[in-house]
């Protein structure tokens, strides 16, 4: 018997459950990738998610290839496309493992059906998350909108789970001239600014599966501390991998185990702790659907966002020329290399949405488009946590100083430095603010305020008090839904 392997966000052959039941279900395996990006609507992927997608594929399809193997690659509706393939190979089966993205689970539910109508066993599987969203409620069976609550529970259900290795070997048939070659879906930018994401990244399950090994060797030790430092390597940099599933996040904690110890007990905690904040962000984004464009707390539907100058203010911020150095260095890293470090995506959110006052959409919508690993719920929930609108939001007058941040976290100023060259020169002391510098030391450093360097575009400390007098013009209101 034939079975079908719908691959979507799980590219990898590791520890795929979807992988595994369809070997146990047939002699033969189709492996399928659909391309359908308006069945994403409107999150269908960005520039920078297209980008890796490429990579994930390429490498996805030379791991089976190197098993007898390949790719079946198509463009059209899904269900057309399967039907098709189930028409072209006698399958009796399609397995794919699960999505959470209100679009996708809305669309895979009605293929499903319609598959089942037809004749075929039909599964889905859990393979991206370490509990299905409905898996954890609380005392009431309702959803969490705590994440140390929601975490508490995990930890006390996290079960020991052998992952499921990769098979060695994976029967195949004739693949029919009508597929597609990688190139053809044209992934990749034409204009060809993707140098910096080429310099900085390697999309595929090895690359996943070395990075892990060489964290847990080398960082997770300091991770509790180095994660929140820009200018240290501190971080595991495996978001834009789990995104699109070339680890799982069962292999993940097991490889934590091995080489480090229980995961829940420090040195691991804290890692293991982000992977339940990955978690927790996909189960409010199942219960609550409405996230992705509307805040959580209704009373943000009234917020009294900026009016003039937005559009020249949002430009700066995407641009990096805000005159604040901790915000421009983030926004010039993101632009370079499709990514932020998490402390600095907190920092520039805050400007954004607190002392611009530009509503949160906006940043989600530019970090979707440049982010290689934009994820839908941890792009929503890292919004809305900042904003103060989301589920355990940080409170709205915690408004991030970029100055104090950079000093902090940036001490030496490797970071702003690195990103920010044309400020190199300058002093630690004036580093992280450098309208405050003297014009003799400005002058010595090669800085002239706005020509080489912008001035601020907002004076940190009026904003942030205008920040606050609109927050105190809503938090009175009433946040029940109209049930008109």
């Amino acid at each position: 018997m034939t079975s079908l392997l719908w691959f979507r966000r799980d590219l990898r052959l590791d520890d795929n459950p979807a992988l595994a039941a369809a070997l146990a279900g047939g002699d033969r395996v189709v492996p399928v990738y659909i391309q359908a990006p308006s069945e994403e609507a409107p999150w269908e992927p960005g520039a920078a998610s297209r980008w890796w997608l490429h990579g994930s594929l390429a490498s996805l399809d030379a791991s089976l290839r190197q098993r007898g193997n390949r790719l079946w690659i198509l463009r059209d509706d899904s269900l057309l496309a399967l039907r098709r393939v189930i028409a072209a190979t006698g399958a009796t089966q399609v397995h794919w493992n699960r999505l959470y993205d209100p679009a996708t689970t809305e669309r895979d539910t009605r293929i499903k059906q319609a598959l089942r109508a037809d004749g075929l066993r039909v599964e889905s599987h859990k393979a991206a998350l370490l509990f299905e969203p409905w898996e954890i409620a609380n005392t009431q069976g309702q959803p969490y909108r705590v994440f140390s609550a929601f975490w508490r529970a995990c930890v006390k259900s996290l079960a020991l789970v052998q992952p499921i290795p990769a098979p060695e070997t994976l029967p195949a048939g004739p693949v029919p001239e009508w597929t597609l070659a990688l190139d053809d879906l044209e992934l990749l930018p034409r204009l060809h600014w993707d140098q910096g994401m080429r310099d900085t990244w390697t999309p595929g399950e090895a690359t996943a599966l070395a990075l892990v090994r060489s964290f847990l060797e080398t960082r997770i030790a300091a991770y509790g501390e180095d994660r929140d430092r820009p200018d240290r390597p501190g971080t595991s940099r495996l978001s834009p991998h789990l995104h699109f599933g070339e680890i799982s996040p069962r292999r993940l904690l097991s490889l934590i185990r091995e080489q480090v110890g229980d995961p829940t007990a420090d040195p691991a905690e804290p890692y293991a702790r982000e992977l339940g904040w990955r978690e927790f962000s996909h189960h409010l984004l199942y219960h609550f659907p409405q996230t992705a464009t509307a805040p959580l707390d209704k009373r943000f539907a009234d917020f009294p966002w900026a009016e003039n100058g937005v559009e020249d203010r949002l430009a700066a911020w995407q641009q990096g020329r805000t005159g604040i150095p901790l915000v421009d260095a983030g926004m010039r890293e993101l632009w370079h290399g499709g990514w932020m470090h998490n402390r600095v995506r907190m920092v520039v959110a805050s400007l954004l949405t607190k002392n611009l006052r530009i509503p949160w959409q906006a940043g989600a919508r530019w970090f979707w488009d440049t982010l290689v690993d934009a994820d839908l719920a941890s792009n929503t929930q890292g919004w809305q946590w900042t904003a103060g609108c989301g589920a355990d939001a940080a409170p709205y007058f915690r408004v991030f100083n970029p100055v104090r941040q950079g000093e902090r976290f940036d001490p030496e100023g490797r970071y702003v430095r690195r990103w920010c060259p044309e400020l190199a020169r300058l002093p630690d002391k004036y580093l992280q603010q450098p309208w405050t510098a003297p014009q003799a030391i400005l002058s010595a450093a090669g800085v002239r305020l706005g020509h080489d360097y912008p001035r601020p575009i907002v004076d940190l400390a009026a904003s942030r008090a205008q920040a606050l007098a609109a927050w105190e013009r809503i938090k009175g209101l009433d946040q029940t839904p109209n049930q008109a």
